[in-house]
């Protein structure tokens, strides 16, 4: 075999590997979208008629604590308790962890809700770093407040601090810059309750962007598209990941995450799994722990999603603070998959071994690698003359219009189900928000997601800080 016939040997070879990769990738997204679309109908049609108020009257329905891990959160956190305190349910408490803030985190706390410490005993089920106090609200609307207060040790020791302090039979896990809609914990508490011969183990739901939306004690009073750009486009991520994808990977039995804003878990299964790990994805990689535990112990179970909007959390606003997070979701995603690889195609797990955990290998963590290599060997074909730029074009139409036609397919999912923009100025924005989005987020998304690669071999396991710039505010008359 000459030169040139190597060459035309590797290029055919190449052509073949990302042609099929193209292929696969349209073709799983596509399947997971008619999913999602007979999964939200199904949905819609079974909770049509459901009354909340028997769970929320109900001796029956469990008991719930709520968990918000804070470290430096002065802007957002009074909301975020204000919030929670909002929701429609009976038997629940709220664990705030001040895990070391160096900023007015604990004394806006202390201010607002007018902190006592108490004694309390801290069952250390969990190790844990060390706990300098326990506070609870000497207010009586805010009974069932408690702050803990101890030493930093990031997300994942101050979730298991809280889950220590808990004595509730579920947990809700959520960040310290979310709002809850009122009937998220009754919402979220539901699968739970169904008969089934499947344990329920975990429960997640839709989270929205609050950027641009009015806030009025501790609920969103109006729902806008952010103003900002870059917070737009990511509505539509959001849009498309919770409504035409998380939704269909509960259908399929497939789901290995539950966003780390709002999460609902049985609290005896997380503490036999050990917790959360300490690692930068922890939410993801809880799902994936607690999914191997059950399988491990050959115990039937299973993980629910809600298709509601239950939760609004604010977006990144500035491109440092983005690449940041995507940075961070990218070495997440790799640290969990690495760990856990043994679940790589083994039927021992099921559909998580064998669609979940090969779809997020093969279509998460490798997508902006196999995208770079192609754009790079396009590149070279096109300068050494063995490429025409008619074929590049038509192949770059072909991709925008399936991205087009895929977020305008998730804008209307939205506007068909929840409805939550309700100015057609809103939903129009959205939509140019999608015509230029392939051309702008995208390829930020390439770059920070491959920086994200590259820090994760060179080690980096920082979490990464993030502004944040609070919520907008309505003063109530």
């Amino acid at each position: 075999m000459n030169y040139d016939e190597l060459i035309r040997f590797i290029s055919y070879f190449l052509d073949k590997i990302f042609i099929s990769y193209a292929f696969l990738l349209i073709f799983s997204y596509t399947i997971l979208s008619l999913v999602s679309g007979f999964s939200l109908n199904y949905y819609l049609k079974k909770n049509s008629f459901v009354d909340y108020s028997v769970i929320l009257d109900s001796p029956l329905a469990p008991s719930v604590s709520v968990l918000v891990p804070a470290f430096n959160e002065a802007k957002t956190i009074v909301d975020n308790v204000e919030s929670i305190y909002t929701i429609h349910y009976n038997n629940f408490d709220v664990i705030i962890i001040n895990d070391g803030s160096t900023d007015s985190t604990f004394q806006e706390l202390k201010k607002a809700f007018q902190l006592e410490q108490v004694n309390f005993a801290v069952n250390m089920e969990i190790p844990t770093q060390e706990v300098r106090g326990v506070y609870k609200s000497s207010l009586p609307t805010y009974p069932n407040l408690i702050v803990v207060d101890k030493v930093n040790g990031g997300k994942a020791d101050a979730l298991n601090a809280g889950i220590n302090v808990s004595g509730k039979a579920l947990f809700m896990a959520i960040d310290a810059d979310s709002i809850l809609e009122p009937d998220a914990v009754l919402k979220l508490v539901k699968p739970f309750l169904e008969r089934t011969d499947r344990r329920v183990i975990a429960a997640g739901g839709v989270v929205r962007i609050a950027n641009s939306c009015m806030v009025e004690k501790g609920r969103i009073s109006e729902v806008r598209v952010p103003k900002n750009l870059l917070a737009r486009m990511q509505v539509l991520e959001y849009t498309r990941s919770f409504l035409m994808g998380r939704i269909a990977w509960a259908k399929l039995d497939g789901l290995i995450i539950i966003s780390g804003a709002m999460g609902m878990f049985d609290r005896d299964i997380v503490i036999q799994s050990g917790g959360y790990a300490h690692t930068i994805g922890e939410d993801m990689e809880l799902v994936v722990r607690i999914r191997r535990f059950m399988s491990e112990s050959r115990e039937k179970y299973k993980i629910e999603y809600v298709p509601d909007p239950l939760c609004w959390t604010e977006a990144p606003v500035s491109i440092g603070d983005f690449g940041r997070q995507r940075s961070r979701w990218t070495r997440g995603t790799i640290e969990t998959l690495t760990d856990h690889s043994r679940i790589f195609f083994s039927t021992r797990y099921g559909a998580m071994g064998m669609l979940g955990y090969p779809f997020w290998f093969i279509f998460e963590w490798l997508a902006p690698l196999v995208e770079l290599l192609g754009i790079i060997y396009v590149l070279v074909l096109y300068f050494t003359n063995n490429l025409s730029l008619n074929f590049i074009l038509v192949t770059f139409v072909f991709v925008y219009t399936f991205a087009l036609f895929f977020s305008t397919a998730a804008i209307l999912y939205e506007e068909i189900t929840f409805h939550r923009y309700e100015r057609k100025m809103d939903v129009f924005r959205l939509w140019i928000a999608a015509v230029f989005e392939p051309f702008l987020l995208h390829p930020l998304n390439l770059f920070f997601a491959v920086k994200g690669n590259i820090e994760y071999l060179m080690g980096n396991r920082k979490w990464g800080k993030m502004e944040r710039k609070g919520f907008l505010h309505r003063q109530s008359k």
